[in-house]
């Protein structure tokens, strides 16, 4: 009997003598088949049904799928139907900028059979020294190493499931040379710099958010998405359940990073009582409720931006969110929390991954225990000579008053700082009719900005006098 060809469905006959036809329509989250069934009395009319269930289905039949379709072909294919249902909304973003924007356009046309190693190279080379699409004149022409690491990622993945199912003999993109990964500069805060930075902090009205952030080492999107519900104000427990992202323009609560993410933080009392205070003040269901979009939670964006602010103000150093994590961690080794308890409390998958991360913390400990120790020894044996630094009296240090921020005129804009080398400005006036027309321009220094907006502000009120002034004529 012929056998059909594989992803055509199947047909058999069943015990009770009527033929069944059935095709896979998708898979679960977990990755499992989905499948929809026909039956009939004969072997021609189930397989007539099955075609019809085909089309009504939207199946995607086998015979497109084949070794000289194109690369950006099998792209596509292979993104929509074995790699976007298992990842998150949040996650498919990043992967459809890559496919959509960078690698079909680039090396989609080649045939899916003929792609070689030099072909994946030399795109990988081209997205380096000149793969940028948008803000070419502030952040250069190439991209990133790690983005040139994810194009690859996916590239080979795709191209090993087309190994796999036959499509072609070898997979093209091992033996690709592609940037190293890099781990980031961690950077923390000075005991000095926190107290700075959260009295600006509480001078700015953002003193609760950085807390809990410097008191629990949160993600940003975890911090964000604290409901009240989730705190115990009786036994200080905090639940950490969800988080908040910005995908495709719009905030998403989702469900935590890893199943490790969903954890019970015990929260110290003080941090308990400036929580209770706090709420007084605030009538939302979430603990940091977003000021501009009611029965929502902060932006994370916003946020970030605000904490560069704050930091700017506070004379600290330049951090991103995650090095207030960072900061917690580095904090609580050093005051003696152990490896287990840390990994716990920061949802690392592994109590290896958070030794990894902080390993530096433990070595010094080590140092100043070998030294509390050297120093021990030495009082024990009357030997008073300073084995370590001359002991100092810590000079005083001046009160830090907090910054006044500049208010910008009515009319000027404003500026945000994106990162460390973008800004952004943005003016919104209404137009003629009423509505509001908001753009925005970018450079790499504040004072460029500055330039570049006031040129934006003068084009756009030239543009709406005009606009005035054909309604005045139509009147």
């Amino acid at each position: 009997m012929a056998r059909r060809k594989n992803g055509q469905g199947t047909v058999r006959l069943r015990k009770d003598g009527r033929w069944e036809g059935r095709i896979v329509i998708g898979y679960d989250e977990n990755g499992l088949p989905k499948t929809k069934n026909v039956t009939a009395k004969t072997k021609t009319e189930c397989i007539e049904k099955l075609e019809k269930l085909k089309d009504e289905t939207g199946f995607i039949r086998r015979e497109k799928v084949h070794s000289r379709m194109t690369f950006g072909e099998w792209m596509d294919f292979w993104y929509q139907n074995y790699c976007k249902i298992r990842i998150k909304e949040s996650t498919q973003e990043g992967y459809e900028t890559r496919i959509y924007n960078h690698i079909i356009p680039k090396i989609g046309k080649i045939p899916l059979n003929e792609l070689t190693q030099n072909d994946l190279q030399k795109f990988y080379n081209s997205l380096k020294q000149d793969g940028r699409l948008r803000y070419r004149d502030t952040l250069g022409e190439g991209l990133s190493d790690r983005f040139v690491r994810s194009c690859h990622a996916n590239c080979r993945t795709a191209l090993q499931k087309a190994t796999d199912d036959g499509l072609i003999k070898k997979n093209p993109a091992i033996g690709c040379k592609i940037p190293p990964k890099k781990s980031r500069e961690m950077q923390v805060l000075t005991p000095d710099e926190i107290k700075r930075f959260l009295v600006q902090a509480k001078y700015d009205g953002f003193f609760e958010i950085f807390l809990v952030a410097l008191s629990t080492g949160l993600r940003r999107g975890e911090d964000m998405a604290l409901k009240w519900e989730d705190l115990n104000l009786d036994t200080g427990e905090l639940k950490v359940r969800r988080q908040v992202k910005r995908t495709k323009g719009r905030l998403v609560i989702t469900e935590p990073k890893t199943e490790e993410s969903v954890r019970t933080i015990i929260l110290p009392r003080s941090l308990v009582s400036i929580l209770k205070e706090y709420k007084e003040t605030i009538d939302s269901e979430w603990m940091f409720p977003s000021p501009r979009v009611e029965g929502m939670p902060r932006d994370p964006s916003a946020v970030y931006g605000m904490m560069q602010v704050i930091l700017e103000r506070a004379e600290c150093k330049k951090l991103r969110f995650h090095d207030l994590r960072h900061t917690f961690a580095t904090t609580s080794v050093a005051n003696g929390m152990d490896i287990k308890t840390l990994s716990t409390i920061l949802g690392h998958v592994s109590s290896k991954t958070t030794l990894d991360i902080y390993l530096h913390s433990t070595e010094e400990m080590k140092k100043e225990a070998a030294e509390k120790i050297n120093a021990r020894f030495n009082k024990d044996t009357g030997d008073n000579e300073e084995t370590t630094k001359d002991k100092q009296e810590k000079p005083t240090q001046a009160k830090f008053e907090p910054k006044k921020g500049k208010m910008r005129k009515p009319g000027t804009g404003c500026i945000s700082r994106i990162n460390d080398h973008l800004y952004e400005g943005r003016y919104s006036p209404k137009d003629a009719y009423g509505k509001r027309m908001a753009r925005n321009i970018y450079a790499p220094t504040r004072e460029e900005c500055e330039e570049k907006l006031a040129i934006l502000i003068k084009e756009m009120k030239s543009e709406i006098a005009e606009q005035k002034a054909k309604l005045k004529n139509a009147q």
